[in-house]
């Protein structure tokens, strides 16, 4: 594998109703765009609503992923094309976690703490256990400790002789913890087919990445272990389905492969921190000038994909689902108390 490139930006499709736009990546449509841009609106709506309900008391803790949301879409949209993926997300992943296949009521029951929840039945931290149903695990919300077990369950679709390749998310801070050490050598030791997907928004909660490592780009200690390391424009959907398709083929063919997202985080670490004790108010909004959300917009109509009538259609279509959402999650039950040993053991 090579450094990722910039994407090919596709020319209007002078077929109309066409399903493959001219010079967008392999196995792309201009209908897939519109499925992940709808996607991308319905989580950043979701996203927003959750920050604001928490504010009411509403929803105790969450960890926005305003930013994130193109690196995380764009590596889904691979890895759903693909077919024979698994994922290991992070705390910071509400845009695969619900792009994946939950409903927004799941998500806010989820955040809520009500009864139903589909990870945990409420018993862990938002959207933190299994979605087996829709290849998802992250057992743990402990910093980079989602790798180990990612390399782990990888080898062991390899034992049983699947084809399967498993995609690891994580932050920029979790690249200094040992765990990603130990996971990443192993991985390249024995060549388990793996693609380490790191976040890099600059921030480690407070700390910014010249304050954490002495290095420009994680990627670069890829090749410390043995395997390619790739520094990827994480703010553009196109970009990142390219590359992360090239790393799950070169995963299943080869061995691991660490992709480096260079993202945005647009708020605070969590609901809990207060970012302005490190972050100049100018910082985030001029961040807030490659707002993947508003750049896929503007794309999307530029490339003749979408309509500004259907753009709207798509927002009115996100709030009254959020909406929706809202109102039966409020409604819905807390866990009956009685069912808290359920599935802890066997019968």
């Amino acid at each position: 594998m090579t450094q990722a490139r910039a994407p090919k930006r596709p020319r209007k499709n002078s077929a109309k109703g066409s399903a493959q736009a001219d010079g967008l990546p392999q196995g792309l449509t201009s209908q897939d765009l519109v499925e992940y841009y709808s996607k991308m609106v319905m989580v950043r709506t979701m996203d927003e609503r959750i920050w604001m309900l928490n504010r009411q008391g509403k929803v105790p803790i969450s960890a926005s992923a305003q930013g994130h949301e193109a690196a995380q879409l764009g590596s889904l949209l691979a890895a759903r094309k693909d077919g024979d993926c698994f994922l290991f997300p992070y705390y910071r992943d509400l845009g695969i976690k619900m792009a994946a296949g939950l409903t927004p009521t799941e998500v806010m029951k989820s955040f809520m703490g009500k009864a139903g929840e589909p990870y945990s039945n409420a018993r862990q931290f938002p959207l933190q256990g299994a979605d087996l149903k829709h290849n998802i695990i992250q057992i743990s919300n402990v910093v980079a400790a989602g790798l180990t077990q990612a390399v782990g369950y990888a080898l062991g679709c390899r034992m049983m002789g699947e084809k399967t390749v498993v995609l690891v998310f994580f932050g920029d801070g979790a690249s200094s913890q040992g765990e990603t050490h130990e996971a990443m050598n192993f991985a390249g030791v024995h060549k388990v087919p793996v693609v380490f997907v790191c976040e890099n928004n600059g921030y480690a909660i407070s700390v910014p990445q010249s304050s954490q490592m002495a290095i420009a780009d994680v990627a670069s200690r890829a090749e410390g272990y043995g395997f390619p390391g790739v520094v990827v424009d994480g703010m553009d959907l196109v970009s990142v389905y390219e590359a992360t398709r090239e790393a799950i083929i070169h995963a299943r063919a080869e061995g691991p492969v660490l992709l480096e997202m260079k993202v945005e985080r647009f708020m605070p670490h969590t609901t809990d921190d207060d970012d302005r004790r490190y972050r100049p108010a100018e910082e985030v909004e001029n961040l807030r000038q490659r707002d993947p959300v508003i750049t896929m917009t503007a794309y999307m109509i530029e490339q003749g994909f979408l309509t500004q009538e259907q753009v709207e259609e798509i927002d009115a279509e996100a709030k009254r689902a959020i909406n929706e959402a809202t109102d039966a999650a409020d409604a819905a039950a807390l866990p009956d108390p009685s069912t808290l040993l359920d599935n802890l053991f066997v019968d």
